[in-house]
């Protein structure tokens, strides 16, 4: 289990991540809205130990009125 997914799960979301071949990650979250917000921050911040984080970049933000996916995954 990677660190992002053990975070997600921490934090009671669900979702999926992705490293590309550019060495970006691309990913959905969803949950509760103040719960997205800390995974945002731990992302920016933090991410796992080998991660370098030069710029963090949310985008397709939007209010659901229920969860579309289950548990948290990473994809390759």
């Amino acid at each position: 289990m990677s660190y992002t997914e053990r975070e997600g799960l921490r934090l009671g979301l669900v979702g999926w991540v992705k490293n590309t071949f550019r060495g970006t990650v691309v990913g959905q979250v969803q949950g509760p809205a103040d719960m997205v917000e800390e995974m945002k921050v731990w992302l920016s911040k933090e991410g796992s130990p080998s991660s370098r984080i030069t710029r963090a970049s949310f985008t397709n933000q939007r209010k659901i009125d229920k969860l579309e996916l289950s548990g948290f995954k990473t994809r390759f």
